[in-house]
């Protein structure tokens, strides 16, 4: 018998180290503010993963981890499952998480003053981790068309440059929540080829696509594709571990495993932490039904969101996400600016993501997260409404 999962279950996470309770008041200057911002959601992690952890936990020894040949398995099938991706274990590296990923990718491959592309609006650590490690950041933003974003590849041609030496893609794109079609990723790797830029394809996100859609991972379009590309995935987003810290890297080409590895060796970054290890390999062994459920509760909160602004905030539109648990909302057509409509919200009891954060083309959009109970989701929305309608 299928086991039911219920997503509707309030927890208190107050007091536990959690950053996107516990910073409220150093966020927001509000305490009690409801959190819609961080990208983590408010659903219990998975009894299973719950269980390997206290199991290993159970053994009082906590001391340097290896990475099993089990852990490389899970992730092995997984991907062939969900993804239709065949991928070989020497291919995939550890990482602690996607964003450290990112980093040692910049400094491992390339040199101080080199060209990296972002396509903002975009998950803001992009720029930290070029900007931060001596490298220079070019933006090609993308385009709104028919309510989705897409790619500007005439701007792109127009950006590289013999100095231009990686892009970074985020595939399904955050903040928008657009799920990028094959074909789009298809004439966005054959001019990378074309120029000879990398492409670092953060796929954190993959497992959280709606129906109707279907994630397409970059190295899986091509072997040249793959040659030319590193993909970066984790469990956390998907399974609410980010506190964990487990990610992997798939780098199909010899010698950028090797840059990656040795960078990752004189650092000391590639031992790991082994519950991070046991709970991405339960995840990936025995996830599957609890994902399936968990699409379809966030699918309810999509249609629930929808819903409520266009009967009490039909002034706002969203870009309706293709995947994540994240809604991208333009406030343009507002009489105040964002920045002040998120002030207000602040002061009815909601706390959103600004969309200036995500650079060029986020500065008339807030960023919510739906990834909690509905209820929970409700109250945050009614102090939108209460904000928005007595500005």
């Amino acid at each position: 018998m299928t086991k039911i999962y219920d997503f509707d279950e309030l927890i208190d996470r107050t007091n536990t180290q959690c950053e996107k309770y516990d910073s409220r008041e150093k966020i927001f200057g509000n305490a009690d503010v409801i959190p819609l911002w961080v990208a983590d959601t408010d659903f219990k992690t998975p009894d299973f993963i719950v269980q390997a952890v206290k199991e290993r936990a159970a053994h009082e020894v906590y001391g340097y981890p290896i990475t099993p040949d089990s852990f490389y398995e899970a992730i092995e099938g997984w991907l062939e499952r969900r993804h239709q991706w065949t991928v070989n274990k020497e291919t995939i590296q550890y990482a602690p998480n996607v964003v450290i990923a990112l980093a040692s990718i910049v400094l491992s491959m390339t040199r101080p003053g080199d060209k990296i592309v972002v396509q903002p609006p975009v998950y803001f650590p992009f720029f930290q981790v070029i900007e931060g490690n001596g490298r220079i950041v070019v933006e090609n933003p993308l385009k709104v068309l028919d309510g989705r974003y897409h790619f500007d590849l005439d701007d792109l041609r127009s950006k590289i440059d013999e100095n231009t030496k990686m892009l970074f893609l985020c595939n399904p794109h955050n903040p928008g929540g657009t799920v990028w079609t094959r074909q789009e990723l298809t004439d966005l790797g054959n001019l990378c080829l074309e120029k000879n830029v990398v492409v670092v394809s953060d796929e954190i996100h993959a497992d959280l696509v709606f129906q109707g859609n279907r994630h397409t991972p970059f190295a899986n379009i091509s072997e040249s594709f793959a040659q030319n590309s590193i993909v970066a995935m984790s469990a956390s987003k998907t399974f609410n571990i980010a506190g964990l810290s487990s990610a992997f890297l798939v780098i199909p080409d010899k010698q950028k495993r090797l840059l990656y590895k040795q960078f990752m060796r004189a650092t000391h970054l590639s031992s790991g932490n082994f519950f991070g290890l046991v709970a991405t390999e339960a995840a990936f062994k025995y996830g599957d039904e609890w994902l399936n459920q968990l699409l379809r509760y966030l699918e309810g909160n999509l249609q629930f969101v929808e819903d409520y602004l266009a009967t009490h905030l039909p002034g706002l539109r969203i870009m309706k996400p293709e995947g994540t648990y994240l809604i991208w909302i333009d406030l343009s057509a507002l009489s105040v600016s964002a920045k002040k409509a998120c002030e207000l919200m602040v002061e009815a009891g909601v706390g959103l993501s600004p969309g200036f954060l995500f650079g060029t083309g986020g500065e008339n959009y807030v960023r919510l997260n739906m990834g909690c109970p509905r209820s929970l989701l409700l109250q945050g929305l009614r102090c939108m409404k209460l904000a928005l309608e007595n500005r």
